[in-house]
């Protein structure tokens, strides 16, 4: 029954779907200027408009693509992170089929201004401290000196001689990917390394010394020049269109580096996405040829237009299984409900 409503409607939507002829994608600021070069790039040659794009952050994106199917709802969602279990089930809830892309490779920056001394940490300090409790205690590190010492004396082992510098970071809100990246590859990361049980490396400290931003990165990085003692959190390919402006610490004797990115040898590396919805492929215009654009070596290769952006281009092996996808969604291959 319900698949037979679904398909009225998508009779009705096929008829009605002109009265939107361009593209509708939402999601990551971190994935958004990639997917705004595609879209131009598409503009230009294709013969369709050029997409519209809204940099809502990936949970807000998620949200909003999985809400239903219809010329009012978007296209694509571009993520930071990979789509989550309960977000699966609202697009399934909704009649909305995703279809997984991933578009290349990035790293989470641990920034400061160039103005201020270089830092060389580990993962376990940005989890001493950001958390909001540590051993079932308020957090009472306030400098990154405090910091090392907690974690000497928590782990057993030597300070590393992090300065008296007190702790302020600013982290991306809880609608951002690299939000989630954040709680992944740093904080639950960390935890485990400092022997602490429970989930606390849920709950980040709300005392003054990490402040939540919005999704605006230049925003971070202006923060970050005005204020030699702040770190900031956000991907590589921000910090690589600033660097002029700002510098990433090396995490666990680490550098951020597209090298080490590509190799996953950084420990805040991480895979960019985008969905797109099975369900619009051949009723919205142009949205294969999107998907044509996107996944090519044109745009996603060594040589391709958007590493001179700063994406860290997929392996060859990774590559070609997304080619593969793109050719399934593009032949219709794909099942929808």
């Amino acid at each position: 029954m319900q698949k037979y409503l679904i398909a009225i409607f998508l009779a009705v939507f096929s008829t009605s779907a002109m009265a939107r002829d361009s593209i509708s994608i939402v999601g990551s600021s971190t994935v958004y200027p990639f997917a705004t070069i595609v879209a131009e790039k598409f503009g230009q040659n294709s013969g369709f408009k050029t997409p519209v794009i809204e940099s809502t952050g990936t949970g807000g994106g998620m949200k909003l693509f999985c809400a239903g199917i219809g010329v009012d709802k978007p296209d694509f969602t571009n993520a930071s992170r990979a789509i989550k279990s309960s977000e699966k089930e609202l697009c399934a809830k909704n009649g909305v089929t995703p279809v997984e892309f991933i578009v290349g490779n990035d790293g989470l920056a641990f920034a400061s201004s160039n103005q201020a001394d270089a830092m060389n940490l580990k993962v376990v300090h940005i989890t001493a401290a950001l958390a909001a409790e540590l051993n079932g205690q308020a957090n009472p590190n306030n400098t990154w000196a405090d910091v090392d010492a907690w974690v000497a004396k928590q782990t057993n082992t030597q300070t590393i001689g992090l300065p008296n510098r007190p702790v302020s970071v600013m982290i991306p809100p809880p609608t951002s990917g690299t939000r989630d990246a954040m709680g992944s590859l740093f904080m639950k990361a960390g935890w485990k390394k400092l022997g602490l049980e429970g989930k606390g490396y849920k709950s980040i400290r709300e005392d003054g010394r990490v402040i939540e931003m919005g999704e605006n990165d230049n925003l971070i990085v202006e923060k970050l020049v005005s204020d030699a003692e702040m770190f900031g959190i956000f991907g590589y390919s921000f910090f690589d269109t600033n660097r002029d402006k700002v510098q990433a610490a090396k995490l666990n004797g680490v550098e951020l580096s597209f090298e080490n990115i590509s190799s996953y040898k950084y420990p805040g590396a991480r895979p960019l996405f985008f969905y797109a919805k099975a369900e619009h492929v051949g009723v919205i215009p142009g949205m294969e040829q999107f998907v044509q654009e996107f996944i090519s070596e044109q745009a996603m290769s060594m040589d391709g237009y958007l590493f001179n952006a700063g994406l860290v281009p997929l392996s060859e092996a990774d590559f070609a299984t997304q080619v593969a996808q793109r050719n399934k969604l593009v032949n219709k291959e794909l099942a929808s409900n």
